[in-house]
């Protein structure tokens, strides 16, 4: 499928030439999966699968779900169809028609295939895909405006967003979807219109999983737009400043009905009691078990608010080990102008970020704790505790602390120079970032873990270290920062597990957000991904490839196999010959990082390693984690061989030396950088 999009404008084109005057639905976006294999032509399984497609338009429910399968394995095909929860039963049914045959056109012969339309999807495949969650393959769009006032818009869309995600999780098994506009009417922003929705045949766990991705994923690709969008197999947000939903439909749809009633057991043995009877024998019965279960509710509420009580308690109690560290309330308030919004320096998950200047001149940051913060406590005493006992240049300092009442408060180094993404992923200022600055920062980094992992007296990780996390001082020094989320372990513990996934997602390790495992590998992940952006200056699952947008590792994984690793660097980034080596072998480093296996990763002893000594050879990665080959992005060329990538790149670095040097088991990292 290497022209997927050349084969979609000539099918237009072709149709209009013979005079098709069938108004077809906005075709959005396609996968076509290779992995599965492929059918043959007249074979059993196209036959089901024509048979079961025919088929999907005219059972489609009222609600605008509906999933089947034919046949028996190995030609068994699944299928599921989705309209959008404000989409008319007749349209539906046309935007399906429609994908069914179109869908066939533009992955001809493969066993899986998924395409989106405005008001529809459609996916099939050979293996089992119903009553299971999954995020790949997915897209995202956004609109090129921004709103006025950006903090006040995204306060307005958070609220939004949490209404319509409890409401669609809540449905029932035909629909899960919510729609909506916020509510402020002060002016100053837009109306912002939205719907979340999930195929019905989740249950709430995972439709609430899905969608908690969804919004992950918005706050990374969309940040700042005022109209977005992410679309996934099993869940769907959407949000713009205008009405783009059909509200009439959305009204006029019946509700869907309550499961069926259980059939009552047989009593033969029991004559049948009079109306008035069983009517005082229910009234009876609810009354007593209303009591008991207000009852029951109150001991369990009185139980669990001494239990936080008695946590929190436990918590601060541990802080007065570090007096000599606690700020006076005052003076914080005084130094921050009592918090005033001209020191606002950003806001994250803990609460907001204030810049402030202390009596003496000395310029700090404080980390003001959110009343909405449902792990403020933990997060806190995890954060001082933890930065109090930690030591490297490599890690942004904690000062103090300040507990004032309801106040919780962090006091740290101010980093004149913000965040690293704040930097990077700046058109105008990453140009500032030259070679020599961003390899101090991935070596700075890499230090600051290592001392995490392994030479600090605890034994940390880390968890959610990404570019925001990482700040500059004003000589561009990287330090690793916000420790809320750090995981403590014993000296001898290497993993763990967790019921409670934290972190954001593109940074995540494979194994930490699947299954909830985490180690020093999880952080080691994080790192690769980091290491691929400083170069690349792209975000993790954002990255512009002329007309063609994809996630960075599956971007760098394809031009590192096709041998034209050029084309992952920054366009800002102006190096010599010299430079391109280091920058390649960094390239690799990153890669090793982002393995999908863990026990493939190096460890940061290993990377500090690899990072200073150009002498030694590596290995070769293997395909980094979340690379799918379903992908609407078509592929110049094939992907090469691990030799001829290395040939090619070698090329490119020493054009002559490469044309004579017979290729063994060195790879560009042999080539000694400057």
């Amino acid at each position: 499928m290497g022209s997927k999009r050349w084969f979609l404008s000539i099918f237009y084109m072709l149709t209009s030439i013979v005079g098709f005057t069938i108004s077809r639905p906005d075709f959005t976006q396609f996968f076509c999966s290779n992995g599965v294999g492929n059918y043959t032509q007249n074979s059993t399984y196209q036959e089901n699968l024509n048979t079961l497609l025919s088929s999907l338009s005219a059972n489609i429910s009222p609600y605008g779900f509906y999933n089947s399968s034919v046949g028996k394995d190995p030609d068994k095909v699944y299928a599921i169809v989705l309209c959008r929860g404000d989409a008319s039963l007749r349209d539906c049914g046309v935007c399906v028609n429609d994908a069914s045959s179109l869908l066939i056109e533009l992955c001809p012969n493969q066993k899986e295939a998924i395409g989106w339309y405005t008001i529809c999807m459609l996916r099939y495949s050979n293996v089992y895909i119903f009553d299971n969650m999954t995020t790949s393959p997915t897209f995202n769009l956004q609109s090129s405006g921004s709103p006025s006032n950006l903090y006040l818009f995204n306060q307005e869309l958070r609220n939004l967003t949490n209404m319509l995600r409890n409401e669609t999780i809540s449905g029932s098994s035909l629909l899960k979807f919510a729609a909506g506009e916020s509510k402020n009417d002060s002016g100053i922003i837009k109306t912002i219109y939205a719907y979340m929705q999930c195929t019905p045949d989740l249950d709430a766990g995972d439709c609430n999983l899905c969608l908690g991705w969804a919004v992950q994923l918005m706050t990374q690709c969309c940040y700042g737009a005022d109209g977005a969008r992410v679309i996934g197999p099993s869940c769907s947000y959407w949000y713009e400043v205008f009405p783009f939903y059909n509200e009439n439909v959305i009204q006029s749809r019946p509700p869907p009905p309550p499961p069926p009633p259980s059939l009552p057991s047989p009593r033969s043995s029991q004559p049948p009691k009079g109306r008035g009877e069983n009517k005082t024998t229910i009234i009876i019965i609810c009354v007593v078990s209303a009591v008991v279960l207000l009852i029951l509710g109150i001991c369990i509420f009185i139980f669990r608010r001494k239990q936080q009580n008695r946590r929190k308690g436990e918590a601060l109690e541990d802080l007065d080990e570090l007096n000599t560290m606690q700020y006076d309330f005052g003076v914080i308030r005084a130094a921050t102008n009592n918090f005033s919004n001209a020191n606002f320096l950003g806001k994250g998950g803990f609460g907001a970020v204030y810049k402030g200047t202390l009596s003496d001149g000395k310029e700090i940051a404080v980390k003001r704790l959110s009343e909405e913060s449902r792990q403020g406590e933990l997060e806190f005493r995890n954060e001082v505790l933890l930065v109090a006992n930690l030591q490297h240049k490599s890690l942004v300092r904690l000062l103090g602390f300040c507990l004032k009442n309801t106040e919780r408060l962090l006091v740290y180094e101010f980093m004149s120079n913000g965040s690293l993404d704040q930097v990077l992923f700046d058109p105008v200022n990453s140009s500032l970032l030259d070679w020599d600055l961003r390899y101090k920062i991935i070596v700075s980094v890499a230090k600051g873990l290592l001392y995490l992992h392994e030479d600090s007296k605890l034994k940390i990780i880390h968890r959610d270290l990404k570019a925001s996390n990482v700040l500059l001082d004003g000589e561009m020094n990287a330090k690793i920062s916000d420790f809320g989320m750090a995981k403590l372990f014993q000296l001898d513990e290497s993993a763990a597990d967790t019921n409670r996934v934290v972190g954001t997602y593109g940074y995540m390790a494979p194994e930490y957000a699947l299954q909830g495992l985490f180690s020093n590998k999880s952080d080691v992940f994080s790192y690769g991904v980091l290491v691929l952006e400083i170069i690349s200056g792209q975000k993790n699952c954002y990255v512009q490839d002329g007309q063609n947008v994809q996630d960075l590792l599956s971007y760098v994984w394809k031009n590192w196999r096709r041998g034209r690793a050029q084309n992952i660097i920054d366009r800002n980034l102006k190096a010599g010959s010299e430079a391109m080596q280091n920058i390649m072998r960094c390239i690799h480093i990153g890669l090793l990082c982002a393995q999908d296996n863990l026990a493939s990763r190096p460890t940061m002893a290993s990377v500090i390693f690899m990072l200073h000594d150009f002498s030694t050879s590596l290995p070769m990665p293997s395909e980094p984690a979340y690379f799918s080959q379903s992908s609407s992005i078509a592929l110049e060329e094939p992907l090469l061989p691990p030799e001829d990538s290395k040939r090619r790149i070698l090329s490119q670095i020493q054009p002559a030396a490469a044309a004579n040097q017979p290729l063994d088991e060195a790879s560009i990292s042999d080539l000694d950088p400057r």
